[in-house]
């Protein structure tokens, strides 16, 4: 089996590329030639670095895919572990499915569930909890509609993906009518349409990732956030693999109604009488993808086996089996550090000493690091530190 994962400068790449070398594929790696250090491509396990120009990336995307294909005598898996390489993918379905294997979804699928308008409005037909949301009447000031509204809330545009934010710039937890005014032109300013605005949920935040064809489950794995950073409501930088069949079943229901394929993650956030209510998806590959390794799933070898299928009819490989282990552990260090340090500062000194238990804890896995591949964790710190230094 040969594989292409693209976009290599996002850190949860190098736990795709471990895994699909793991399941005996050779696996060539690219990234866009100023999308920064490309973390992945320093994996020992990856057979191949190439930096695809910006102007022109799907053009040279196509023509690395005919290259490795010819080299190989067969249409590799092309696995996007990024959101724009997936869009184009998807929009140039035809002309990939000539040079690569695909299981990825449509256009359409990954406007509806980037969409948290679109998606919520699917989720009810479904039959899904959702966060209560709030909307202006016609003419209604901004100061007035907020000051009968519930506070606190949540603030966020309709799709902060593809804005091109960051997770923890894609929204804002307001206490009072100013921030609320502020936050709310903000993000109107950013996307030019009203954001979205829901009640605070003060519970836990769960996750239930899948990997689907054509509307078919063929794999999932749950996860509870341990921790965050920033700690008021960040990316996610310690996890849990849970059983959770509850969210399970409402997952299935929505890919089933939307005929997605491809891998994806559904949030959810606890409200206060512990009932989890579906917040939004990242259909691709998203932050806490590591968990996937970390748990023993074999969904992102599944992701690769598929892909190769469907490019590759006439030389087949069987889909791996087994299951993630419910309460594996993951952490993201330094975020987690980052993490404990603001809890032990804020009076929380419980949540400090689990996060130091947990780095000092073998069974918990690091989301990046690995002793018998190092160098991408490595590169990434490298790449922090010149951040922190202002380089």
């Amino acid at each position: 089996m040969v594989a292409l994962v693209t976009d290599v400068q996002y850190r949860m790449s190098a736990a795709l590329i471990r895994e699909l070398a793991g399941a005996g594929a050779r696996v060539y790696t690219c990234a866009p030639d100023r999308a920064g250090a490309p973390v992945g491509a320093k994996s020992r396990f990856g057979a191949a670095y190439s930096s695809l120009p910006e102007e022109g990336y799907e053009d040279a995307l196509a023509a690395l895919l005919g290259e490795i294909g010819r080299r190989e005598g067969c249409r590799p898996a092309l696995l996007p572990a990024g959101a724009k390489t997936l869009a184009l993918a998807a929009r140039a379905r035809d002309r990939f499915a000539a040079l690569a294997g695909l299981c990825i979804p449509t256009p359409d699928q990954l406007d509806l569930l980037n969409s948290k308008k679109r998606l919520h409005s699917i989720a009810a037909e479904c039959g899904i909890p959702l966060p209560e949301s709030f909307a202006p009447y016609a003419g209604e000031a901004e100061e007035a509609f907020f000051a009968r509204a519930s506070l606190p809330l949540v603030i966020k545009p309709a799709c902060g993906e593809k804005l091109g934010l960051c997770a923890a710039q894609r929204y804002r937890i307001v206490k009072t009518v100013e921030q609320a005014v502020a936050a709310w032109r903000h993000f109107y300013t950013l996307a030019g349409e009203a954001p979205v605005v829901q009640e605070y949920l003060p519970g836990g935040a769960l996750g239930c990732s899948v990997l689907a064809e054509r509307g078919r489950i063929v794999s999932v794995l749950c996860h509870r956030r341990e921790r965050e950073y920033p700690i008021s409501g960040g990316p996610s930088t310690c996890c849990r693999a849970v059983r959770c069949e509850q969210l399970t079943g409402w997952v299935k229901r929505l890919v089933e109604k939307t005929g997605f394929s491809g891998p994806a993650m559904f949030e959810f956030k606890e409200d206060a009488a512990g009932m989890p209510r579906l917040l939004e998806c990242n259909p691709r590959i998203w932050g806490s993808f590591p968990l996937v390794r970390a748990a023993g799933s074999p969904l992102a070898r599944q992701w690769g086996v598929l892909s190769w299928n469907a490019g590759n009819p006439q030389d087949p490989r069987p889909l791996p089996a087994g299951d993630g282990q419910p309460g594996r552990r993951m952490v993201f260090f330094p975020s987690d550090l980052a993490a404990g340090l603001h809890y032990a500062k804020t009076g929380r000194p419980g949540a400090a000493l689990r996060a130091c238990a947990d780095f000092l804890n073998p069974a918990v896995r690091d989301g990046l690091f690995e002793w018998r591949d190092p160098r991408p964790a490595l590169a990434y710190y490298r790449a922090l530190l010149k951040r922190g230094g202002g380089k």
